[in-house]
């Protein structure tokens, strides 16, 4: 008798594979959030096909279907995630690096919700260019950081929360390139200094945005269209003190390591924290900030908890993890390589052999090798599982026919 793979009781998929189709029914969707449904809803079923493995020494089985491979996926993340580590341990320096939040004031949400690529691409550029000018000012530290940013759009409430995390080198590279420059161990810049940067880089290119007509003033956001309510909005956001803090900086490379695998491909909820779903309502789990961080069990109606899982949908292809400074894509093999050489800087384990195959790192993670027979360590031959295609019709705003099973690079 086959035996599936262990899996938490509730996971996201099987939310949306209830109840995706009729609340796609009942309410607008995009095309993106539309193939966002499907695919979750898809995952690890018979339907994106999969394969039986058999151990011919004890007659164990199992069958493990496909991945969806969707960024937005719970179930999906892991093997994403310990890929984009690997790749991301040679860019580290030994050196200290802090964490910075940069935020929006919630009066921005509904003109962000309805302009999500242009106003964070926006967010991106302010935050990055605020934290490289005054990096760069001889009278901060005068050099060239490193920065990796990471767009977060959610709360512990699933609501609309857009927000950025950023991880910056504590030193950077001197202005002719001959010298590291250290930073301060427990300080890295002053937060009110640099809030007041970003909130004016980032309101500028609002303005830029508005009067080129750049913007889509629909839903929530359509008050905010006429010259005057757009005038008051500024006015409200230049008199508000835009929230940036930094915390203390890590400890060393590893801890670095740790933290981005934290946040690097964490999506809006994950599939642990769901508690439970009947007819009507779904239950998770989230911690309460503004009541001293207690861990709480909400429970919503299954149409509001769909909808606000979806406001966290990203535009088709957008990349939610960038890299500015010593760590851009330009500046790796050039600047960040006379970092290392400064720092007398030596790769760890895994940068020197070869990348780790999906095999390995499953290995690593579970400790637990797929290729071997649980009950009696004997080899496990694979048979391929064809996929079983339902016939549906697409949620209301999919274009229809076949989609690919891929998913966006982040």
């Amino acid at each position: 008798m086959c035996q599936p793979l262990t899996r938490p009781a509730l996971r996201l998929g099987d939310i949306l594979r209830q109840h995706g189709p009729a609340y796609a029914a009942r309410h607008p969707v995009t095309p993106e959030q539309a193939q966002v449904l499907r695919r979750l809803a898809d995952c690890r079923t018979a339907t994106l096909g999969g394969h039986l493995e058999t151990c011919a020494a004890c007659g164990f089985s199992r069958v493990s279907y496909n991945s969806c491979r969707d960024r937005h996926c719970p179930t999906c993340q892991a093997a994403k995630r310990a890929a984009w580590l690997e790749a991301r341990l040679q860019r580290l320096l030994p050196v200290p690096y802090f964490h910075v939040v940069f935020t929006v004031p919630d009066v921005l949400y509904p003109l962000m919700l309805h302009n999500q690529r242009r106003l964070y691409e926006l967010l991106f550029r302010a935050a990055s260019a605020s934290v490289l000018a005054l990096t760069a000012d001889r009278r901060r530290l005068g050099a060239q950081v490193g920065f990796t940013a990471l767009l977060h759009t959610w709360g512990q409430n699933l609501l609309f929360h857009p927000h950025l995390h950023g991880v910056v080198t504590s030193g950077g590279l001197s202005r002719d390139g001959q010298r590291w420059v250290a930073g301060k161990r427990r300080f890295f810049l002053p937060v009110k200094v640099l809030g007041r940067l970003f909130r004016g880089k980032f309101l500028a290119g609002l303005k830029d945005a508005y009067r080129a007509h750049a913007l889509s003033f629909e839903g929530s956001a359509r008050a905010l269209a006429a010259p005057r309510a757009f005038g008051r909005l500024l006015d409200a956001c230049y008199h508000r003190a835009w929230v940036v803090y930094a915390k203390p900086p890590f400890g060393g490379p590893e801890r670095v390591f740790r933290y981005l695998g934290r946040y690097s491909h964490r999506v809006a909820i994950a599939n642990s924290r769901l508690r439970g779903l009947d007819d009507t309502r779904v239950a998770f789990a989230w911690k309460d900030y503004a009541d001293g961080r207690r861990d709480k069990v909400m429970s919503l109606a299954i149409d509001e908890f769909i909808r606000r899982f979806l406001l966290h949908v990203l535009p088709k292809g957008f990349v939610r993890i960038r890299h500015y400074g010593l760590l851009a894509g330009v500046n790796v093999p050039t600047k960040l390589e006379q970092c290392r050489r400064l720092l007398e800087a030596t790769p760890a384990a895994k940068e020197v052999g070869r990348a780790q195959t999906s095999i390995e790192r499953v290995l690593d993670c579970t400790e637990h090798d797929p290729t071997r027979c649980p009950q009696c360590q004997g080899p496990l031959m694979r048979w391929l599982v064809r996929p079983v295609l339902p016939v549906r019709a697409p949620p209301r705003g999919e274009p229809a026919g076949p989609q690919p099973a891929g998913a966006d690079s982040s």
